[in-house]
C-alpha cells in the first residue's frame, strides 16, 4: 500500500514538473499591430479607427510618449547603417521597398530578422545592417544582412526614407494617422507598446 501511494505521489510531482516546463518554454505572444487615426484621446485612453473599420481603445501607460517621422534621403543610407525597410514582389522577382526607415545607432539590433508583414499581400519587413549601396535601373539597391543572411532589396526613386524623432500627447489629435503596436489581453483589452503618430505632413505608412 505504502508503495503505490509512494508511486502516485512521484507519478504527480512528475505531471507537475512537466506542466511547470512547459509552461516556461511557452514563447509570448508576439505585439499587435493596429493601424488607423486617432479618433479621440481622453486621458490614458486612446480611441483608433483602424484601418479595417473598427473603432478600439487602447491603454497608454503612465509617462507614455509616442514618436513621429522626418523625411531622409536615399543619400543617409550608408554602408553598416541599421535600417528596416517594408518590401514587396516586383515583377522581375526582386523585393521592392515600400519605405525605408533608419535607425539611430543607439538602436542598432532592433527586431533583426526577417518577417512576414500587413501592408500589402506578400510583403515583407526586414530589419539588417546595410553592406552596400548601388545604383540600380530601377532606383538604389541595398545589399544587407541579418543574423548572417544576406539579402537584396531595391529602393525606388518614390519609397519614403524615415526616421524617427519625437513626439507628444498633443499630436494623438483627432484624424491623426497612427501606427501602434499594442499587447492584447485574455480579455481583448489593449495596452500600447509604441505609437507612431503622423506629424508635419509625414504619416506612418497605413
Amino acid at each position: 500500500m505504502k508503495n503505490s501511494r509512494r508511486s502516485c505521489m512521484l507519478a504527480g510531482l512528475a505531471i507537475l514538473i512537466t506542466a511547470g516546463s512547459a509552461a516556461a518554454q511557452t514563447p509570448p505572444t508576439p505585439p499587435a499591430r493596429i493601424r488607423g487615426t486617432v479618433a479621440s484621446l481622453n486621458g490614458a485612453t486612446l480611441s483608433v479607427v483602424t484601418r479595417d473599420g473598427p473603432t478600439v481603445s487602447i491603454a497608454l501607460p503612465d509617462g507614455f510618449k509616442p514618436t513621429a517621422l522626418k523625411r531622409l534621403s536615399i543619400n543617409d543610407i550608408a554602408p553598416n547603417s541599421f535600417v528596416a525597410t517594408v518590401a514587396g514582389p516586383a515583377d522581375d522577382g526582386t523585393l521592392k521597398s515600400v519605405y525605408v526607415l533608419v535607425f539611430p545607432e543607439s538602436a542598432r539590433g532592433t527586431g533583426e530578422g526577417h518577417y512576414d508583414w500587413d501592408l500589402g499581400p506578400g510583403t515583407s519587413m526586414t530589419n539588417a545592417t546595410v553592406t552596400s549601396v548601388v545604383q540600380a535601373t530601377s532606383g538604389r539597391k541595398l545589399t544587407m544582412v541579418y543574423k548572417g543572411t544576406p539579402i537584396e532589396i531595391v529602393v525606388p526613386p518614390e519609397a519614403p526614407i524615415l526616421s524617427s524623432i519625437p513626439a507628444s500627447r498633443d499630436d494623438l489629435t483627432p484624424g491623426a494617422a497612427v501606427y501602434l503596436t499594442v499587447t492584447k489581453t485574455a480579455e481583448g483589452a489593449y495596452t500600447a507598446n509604441r505609437i507612431t503618430v503622423g506629424k508635419d505632413g509625414v504619416n506612418p505608412p497605413q
